[in-house]
């Protein structure tokens, strides 16, 4: 008997998705932002956001309200609910709001203690939940039994890391690349 193919859904920044279908995969890709994935385990549907920035859609015009966290986490509740879960029985894994441009403000940081605020506000426990840290990670989430995996991409800190500048060449020489 061979195994069903799963589906790859890859849910980018300012986006979210949906489903029920036990076959498929959510990808996505993170540094500082912060991705929800939120289940309801009786409806069996799920679903992931991927949000660049915590901040309010009121202070965003429309074209920029997906790329904030409130605005996508109503997406993402609203969007599981009209395929039948229940607000009561949602649970929730977070992912990545790492630090990864090293300056005054941590974005990462505030995406994800926005993450957290939220759904303790909402009322939707919190099963699992790797936040913060130096690296990027990539996420894969199952919507319908809530397996998650992640794999750590690099170190943000030697990415981040200012490098020396060029030795200045002889006067008369020239340097090929």
């Amino acid at each position: 008997m061979t195994q069903p193919t799963l589906v790859r859904k890859h849910v980018m920044e300012g986006q979210y998705f949906v489903s029920d279908d036990p076959d498929l995969v959510m990808t996505t890709v993170l540094g500082s932002c912060v991705a929800a994935c939120l289940r309801d385990p009786v409806a069996r549907v799920g679903g992931m956001n991927h949000f660049l920035l915590p901040g309010e859609t009121r202070r965003a015009d429309l074209r920029d309200a997906e790329r904030y966290g409130v605005h996508l986490m109503e997406l993402l509740v609203n969007g599981l609910m009209s395929h039948g879960a229940h607000r009561g029985r949602l649970e929730a894994k977070l992912f990545g709001g790492a630090r990864t441009i090293f300056k005054s403000s941590d974005v990462g940081d505030m995406n994800a203690k926005f993450a957290e605020r939220f759904l303790k506000n909402e009322g939707i426990t919190i099963v699992g939940r790797s936040l913060g840290g130096a690296s990027g990670r990539r996420v894969e989430y199952w919507p319908v039994t809530g397996r998650a995996r992640q794999i750590f991409i690099g170190e943000a800190s030697t990415v981040a890391a200012p490098s020396a500048p060029p030795k200045p060449l002889p006067e008369g020489d020239l340097e090929l690349f």
